[in-house]
């Protein structure tokens, strides 16, 4: 299986490997102390699939399971994980998936996932000068 030419690479199922500076990244983007807390002990797995070009994210973890259904390069209304409404758009540029998310004040941050060179899932997050990432490995 060639991994990393194609947004196909993404689909499938994936389990929570790490992740580096999530804390700061989400305060930035105005997530409270409380959800981050909360947040900080989840391992999600990420299930990705397609279907007639909607595509869906499912996030499972022991708290809850999240979904987020999209068609690509088309805006949608979308509720964080904490509860508030976002607007939001998925665009695929070659092997890479950029969602750039905007919330009522204005404020925004572009997210990128992709397969690298080993086969993992890479989900990078950026806003303004703060980046963050989390990794993922393939579930056999």
């Amino acid at each position: 299986m060639t991994h990393g030419k194609s947004v196909e690479a993404l689909k499938g199922t994936w389990d929570y490997v790490g992740d580096e500076n999530m804390d700061a990244f989400m305060k930035e983007i105005g997530v409270g102390l409380a959800m981050r807390l909360i947040v900080k002990g989840i391992k999600p797995r990420v299930v990705i699939s397609e279907n007639d070009g909607k595509w869906t994210l499912r996030s499972e973890n022991a708290v809850k399971t999240i979904s987020f259904e999209f068609t690509p390069n088309v805006e949608s209304d979308e509720t964080t994980p904490d509860g508030r409404e976002v607007k939001t758009i998925v665009q695929f540029k070659g092997d890479k998936w950029e969602q750039t998310t905007r919330d009522k004040h204005g404020k925004e941050w572009v997210s990128t996932r992709y397969v690298d060179d080993q086969g993992q899932q890479q989900f990078d997050m950026k806003c303004g000068e703060i980046k963050a990432r989390r990794w993922f490995k393939r579930v056999e």
